[in-house]
């Protein structure tokens, strides 16, 4: 039983896939709606939706593109996921996230933090690694060593909270920087 229900499964996520992909109107060239497909190893793919023509579900599946060109689609799909660019004040989603940051260390100084699509997080200073899960449209990390970070979007910047060992989400922050993704789009 098992056996059929992961088959089903994806076959039910690339349905639901197809559905979105084909209720999208025609996008302008400088559209910047986006198809996240996550695979089960950690794995993301960004696609501009105004570039896909349609996804075949039948196996193999495979991305169509408007210029003609297929991109095969692994069994080992998680979750794919649509955003929106003209809906204003949309809550980041997890694929918003992912990347590597450049951040403040409150002391004019800066540091990187590297989120993982897996909720795996690294940071060039201090306890390498850390965890980090999406709450109410932020990143918020735990480290090792104590210190717990979050990254959220303020307007169109980001911004880093920094809270010190003993200290919650819900205190006063030890220090606020800016914060910058510094890949243009999650990889």
């Amino acid at each position: 039983m098992r056996g059929c229900v992961r088959p089903v499964g994806v076959s039910a996520i690339f349905l639901l896939a197809f559905t979105a992909v084909l209720a999208v109107p025609t996008a302008s060239a400088d559209d910047r709606d986006s198809v996240v497909i996550t695979y089960k190893n950690g794995h993301h793919q960004t696609l501009a939706a105004a570039e896909i023509a349609r996804i075949d579900l039948k196996e193999p599946g495979a991305i169509v593109y408007k210029d003609g060109h297929r991109e095969k689609i692994s069994a080992e799909v998680e979750s794919i996921e649509f955003t929106d660019s003209s809906m204003t004040g949309m809550t980041p989603t997890r694929s918003h996230f992912i990347g590597k940051w450049e951040v403040g260390e409150g002391n004019g100084s800066n540091f990187y933090i590297v989120l993982d699509a897996n909720g795996n997080a690294k940071k060039s200073i201090g306890a390498e690694h850390g965890t980090w899960t999406l709450v109410d449209g932020e990143a918020r990390i735990a480290w090792d060593d104590g210190w717990h970070d979050v990254i959220r979007k303020v307007g169109t910047k980001h911004e880093k909270l920094a809270f010190e060992p003993g200290k919650s989400f819900n205190d006063e922050p030890s220090n606020v920087t800016a914060a910058r993704n510094t890949q243009a789009r999650p990889i």
